[in-house]
């Protein structure tokens, strides 16, 4: 489908943005809306910096939309107002517990939008993340489209989460065909509401383990897959092998027999280095010297998640940096 969201109404686009199930969390798009005309605005932080946070004396419990929505504090009972409070505590997005309220999802602000994702702290497998990574892949996206003159037909997502870089896409190209694929449900759930509230109608939420679920060849493929060594395993997590690049080096392997003519893949992930070499380059570059293949490598931060460099997993570890991979075919 690709109408303008303008030219819709507002069930209309809702429609348009549902998952494939054909669902849209009402409910959840109802606080949305609510939040965007209460001017809600929340920037959210390193799982480290926010815990810091909500252990400073007087932050233990919500004051206002923000402690609620971003913080992820509880709070009184009275805070909301009675009949919101109902509705959802009945949809299970505000839970009980002690006689103090809590929500189980955040909102976070993103060039304007809102995006609803898993509340602090992200325990559960299915937890969807949003955070400063996000705001990179975001920005390496808007680079990019700047940058590039081939145009956008088709794009994707891969392991969209909250649907964030598809709406970036979507919302910059709106001609485009943008799917967003993840194996999460609440990932999609999630971004169908994001999508609605954002006002894009030519994004589709599909299942999808990275491209086995799609068809077709694209003009552009991102991706900001988990890229860290999870003993859980966590699938919002976990990116396997090789202290958790083993995903991101499936992904490009995959994407790259997928490109259109003139396409493009951009894919920020971490990069682990162990005495002084790029594990994660090391594994993609044979990808990627091929005739023809034009790409670029770009550390955006030399060291992200240094607390993990305690845990058991990463003890040969001297940092973890996140890049960004751009590859076009030509």
């Amino acid at each position: 489908m690709n109408i303008d969201v303008h030219g819709l109404t507002r069930g209309q686009a809702d429609a348009c943005a549902a998952g494939e199930d054909g669902e849209l969390d009402t409910v959840l798009l109802q606080l949305g809306r609510r939040l965007q005309a209460d001017g809600y605005r929340f920037v959210t932080v390193t799982p480290l910096t926010h815990q810091r946070n909500n252990e400073r004396a007087g932050n233990r419990v919500a004051r206002d939309l923000r402690g609620v929505f971003g913080w992820s504090r509880p709070f009184e009972p009275g805070l909301l107002p009675q009949v919101e409070t109902a509705a959802l505590l009945e949809s299970a997005i505000l839970t009980e517990r002690s006689g103090l309220l809590r929500s189980e999802v955040r909102w976070s602000s993103l060039d304007g939008q809102l995006f609803v994702h898993s509340a602090y702290p992200t325990v559960a497998h299915d937890s969807v993340f949003f955070g400063p990574d996000t705001y990179r892949f975001a920005r390496a996206i808007d680079k990019h489209l700047a940058q590039s003159l081939h145009p956008v037909r088709t794009a994707i997502d891969i392991g969209c989460g909250s649907g964030a870089g598809a709406i970036v896409i979507a919302l910059a190209r709106r001609e485009a065909q943008v799917q967003a694929v993840d194996i999460n449900p609440t990932a999609l759930r999630f971004t169908a509401v994001n999508a609605a509230l954002a006002g894009v109608s030519n994004v589709s939420a599909w299942h999808s383990d990275v491209l086995q679920g799609t068809s077709g060849d694209f003009d552009l493929i991102v991706a900001n897959p988990p890229y860290m060594q999870d003993p859980e395993a966590r699938a919002y997590r976990d990116g396997g092998g090789e202290l958790g690049s083993a995903l991101s080096v499936r992904i490009a392997r995959e994407a790259l027999d997928r490109l259109a003519p003139g396409g493009s893949l951009l894919l920020y992930t971490g990069a682990p280095s162990v005495d002084g070499v790029d594990l994660f380059l090391a594994q993609v570059q044979p990808l990627l010297d091929v005739p023809g293949l034009q790409w670029t490598y770009e550390e955006v931060d030399p060291d992200v998640f240094g607390e993990e460099l305690e845990t058991p997993g990463y003890q040969q570890a001297e940092r973890i940096a996140a890049v960004v991979l751009t590859v076009t075919r030509p």
